[in-house]
C-alpha cells in the first residue's frame, strides 16, 4: 500500500511542509501535536496539564481519521520545554494510556513552535 496522508478536519491544518499523519498500511506516523487553537492562532493554555489534555484530544482525532485509537499507539515521543513540568504532564498523559502504555521517550528542549510547553508525536500500528 502506498503512503496515504491522514487529515482530521477538527485539528489545526498543518503548514505545507508536513502532514498531520502518514498511513503506510501497517503503521501510522503522527506528526507532533501542540495544544494549538487555530481559530485564535494561539496555544490553548499556559498550563502544561491543560496543554497535554488538549493535544491528546488532537492526537485521538488524527488517529480516528486513520481508523485507529490510542490503544493502537506503540511509541510516543514527548518534548517538554521545562522538565519541572514532567509530573504535571505525566499525570494527564497517564490517563490516556492507563493500560498497556506505549514505549516512550521524553526529551527536554529549549523551545517549541508557538511558545507551546509540550509536543507529542506518536506511532501507531494497525491491528
Amino acid at each position: 500500500m502506498p503512503k496515504r496522508v491522514v487529515y482530521a478536519p477538527e485539528v489545526a491544518i498543518p503548514v505545507k511542509a508536513y502532514s498531520q499523519a502518514i498511513d503506510t498500511g501497517s503503521l501510522v506516523f503522527c506528526s507532533g501535536q501542540l495544544a494549538y487553537d487555530a481559530k485564535n492562532d494561539t496555544v490553548f493554555s499556559d498550563s502544561v496539564a491543560e496543554q497535554t489534555d488538549y493535544l491528546m484530544q488532537n492526537i485521538q482525532a488524527v488517529l480516528n481519521a486513520a481508523g485507529l485509537q490510542l490503544q493502537d499507539v506503540v511509541k510516543t515521543t514527548i518534548y517538554l520545554t521545562d522538565m519541572n513540568d514532567f509530573v504535571s504532564f505525566n499525570e494527564v498523559y497517564a490517563c490516556y494510556f492507563d493500560t498497556n502504555p506505549p514505549a516512550r521517550s521524553t526529551i527536554g528542549v529549549n523551545a517549541l513552535a508557538k511558545g507551546a510547553k509540550v509536543e507529542i508525536e506518536v506511532i501507531a500500528i494497525r491491528p
